[in-house]
């Protein structure tokens, strides 16, 4: 995805909450919400489209069509200036907390005149909230809820924007003659779902050329430290990039240096050590003879410890170490092995892109099969009915064939009541390929009861994935709290798979929960939960995660052939007739 798509989306999205804060009307600020989701999910840059273009995108009409070429003109939307100098600064920066809304910042602002999330917490701890209308205390708490959320996000980003900030850097440098390899490593590496500062590596007999071009990069906005071996930028991301230049035959040692966690590198040191050597960036030693034994690869690095490869995913000192030394480390799923996705969205509910489109990238993609989710009546602002589910229904079953080999799924992401309860009876479900049940409302439910609530979710015989299954969306919303082990127990039980939904906001379930998932039996569903053609692509986001979660291809239902997916699939049926 264009990052010029993202930058565009930003803003209209700010122009959005812009127009709320100033009391304009609320349908104006959706509108533009809607239009920034399709400028920033659309599959061209959109700094390359004229107005009349524009407007053939999805939920972008002329007046935001010129907008968005005025902002790739001057640099900006005087629009969104105009707003910007109606609203303090300090009210913008209130509406970071993920729980407070901007019409609640904007009466703190003005009654309280509280200006920065400091006074804020502050205000709350002398109960000064309380004489406002609509301030009660389990505002205050959820207000400081969303504080604590901000702060433990921190200066971190999704893994999306530093993976396509660092491909880009590792393009650009490995084009500067004499760079003979470039690589990211750090956290980036391993697949962490947020990354505090992005890790790259170069190899190269003179660092000068690599280090000047580094120092040069478009998006390079401050040089933080120089040298011939480390140089750290800021871009304007707001993300720190160190880059650490190494003799070519150091490459190997240097990337198991700069990739595995603090805890992990502890660990290979000290097998080191008991075997009388010395490891570093720079190679393996001999501690005695300062002989150099291997370097040019982790995988001789490794092997001369008595270890196997260890995949970057799995370094993080989680029992690696004794898996390898074992010879029990799993073989890691991997995206090649993913045969299809069984959640997405089209433009029937709340996709940006028709059901023909979807279906057509996701054959692009090589899937032997791909399954349409779109949202159950439940989820009320989608507008979904039986009759245009089975009038989707008749429409995907007239393009069978039409895709190639790949076979199409009907299905439905089904809602999570408040009670466990689904949408739609049983004898309509029957009939669907495959179902999704996720939960969408209700997060604050106590832990009993939401563990009630998802237990009775998978004791359904018609629910074949428990989408997102913690709802958590990282850096907004902390997941949901229950007995995730009774949920876990629930599902190897009743044989019903949990996702891993791709999507770089959510990452859901995250590592921990699928390392303990696994051990209780439970089978994975790794999903992109795409609402638009480019989220397809988010697979790989997914697949980091179950590879942090320890999965193997046959964990995951959907990279498995489709006569077994639907074995697993009928397993719904079997139980409605026991």
């Amino acid at each position: 995805m264009a990052r010029s798509n993202d930058e565009v989306a930003a803003l209209l999205q700010e122009y959005a909450d812009l127009i709320s804060l100033t009391g304009g009307d609320a349908f104006k600020a959706r509108v533009y919400e809607k239009a920034a989701r399709a400028l920033g999910a659309h599959p061209v840059d959109v700094s390359t489209l004229d107005v009349d273009q524009l407007k053939e995108i999805p939920n972008v009409g002329r007046s935001i069509a010129e907008k968005v070429v005025e902002y790739f003109s001057t640099g900006r939307i005087a629009a969104v200036e105009e707003l910007r100098e109606r609203v303090p600064a300090g009210v913008r920066q209130l509406t970071a907390i993920p729980t407070l809304g901007p019409k609640k910042a904007l009466v703190l602002h003005r009654e309280l005149g509280i200006s920065t999330v400091d006074e804020l917490e502050d205000a709350i701890a002398q109960e000064r909230l309380r004489d406002l209308k609509g301030f009660g205390p389990r505002t205050e708490a959820k207000i400081l809820h969303g504080i604590r959320l901000l702060r433990s996000f921190g200066d971190r980003v999704l893994i999306d924007v530093a993976l396509e900030l660092a491909e880009d850097i590792v393009v650009a440098l490995s084009r500067v003659p004499g760079c003979e390899r470039c690589a990211y490593a750090g956290s980036l590496r391993r697949a962490r779902e947020t990354i505090g500062d992005v890790d790259i590596l170069a190899a190269a007999t003179e660092p000068g050329p690599v280090m000047r071009a580094f120092t040069a990069l478009p998006d390079v906005r401050e040089v933080v430290a120089g040298g011939d071996k480390k140089t750290s930028v800021r871009t304007a991301q707001g993300l720190q990039v160190d880059l650490r230049v190494v003799p070519p035959d150091a490459w190997g040692a240097a990337m198991q240096y700069f990739t595995g966690s603090k805890a992990h590198n502890i660990r290979v040191r000290e097998l080191a050590v008991r075997q009388k050597l010395k490891l570093s960036e720079y190679g393996l030693f001999d501690v005695e003879s300062g002989v150099r034994i291997v370097s040019e690869t982790e995988e001789e690095v490794y092997a001369r410890l008595g270890l196997p490869w260890i995949p970057p995913p799995l370094r993080e000192d989680r029992g690696e170490i004794e898996a390898g030394l074992r010879g029990e480390l799993p073989a890691l799923l991997q995206e090649s092995d993913l045969r299809g996705d069984l959640h997405t969205h089209t433009d029937l509910t709340d996709g940006l892109a028709p059901l023909e489109e979807m279906a057509a990238a996701a054959a692009a993609r090589g899937h032997a099969y791909y399954a349409v989710t779109d949202h159950g009546p439940d989820m009320a602002m989608q507008r979904m009915t039986a009759e245009r589910m089975l009038a989707q229904r008749a429409r995907l079953r007239a393009l069978e064939g039409t895709y190639g080999g790949m076979r199409l799924l009907h299905g439905v992401e089904l809602n999570i009541g408040p009670d466990g309860e689904v949408d739609w009876p049983a004898e309509f479900l029957a009939d669907f390929d495959v179902c999704v049940a996720s939960v969408h409302s209700h997060f604050d439910q106590d832990r009993a009861t939401m563990t009630r609530r998802l237990i009775r979710a998978c004791e359904n015989p018609h629910v074949h994935i428990i989408g997102h299954p913690t709802t958590r969306l990282i850096g907004r919303r902390h997941g949901v709290d229950a007995d995730l082990d009774a949920v876990f127990e629930a599902c190897a039980r009743t044989g019903t798979a949990l996702e891993i939904n791709s999507h770089p906001d959510r990452l859901d379930l995250r590592d921990e929960d699928i390392v303990r998932a696994r051990r209780h039996g439970v089978r994975f569903a790794v999903d992109s939960d795409a609402h638009a053609v480019t989220h397809l692509a988010n697979l790989r986001f997914g697949v980091g995660m179950a590879q942090r979660g320890w999965l193997t291809a046959d964990d995951v239902v959907n990279a498995w052939p489709l006569s077994r997916l639907r074995r697993f699939l009928d397993k719904g049926r079997a139980r409605t007739a026991d």
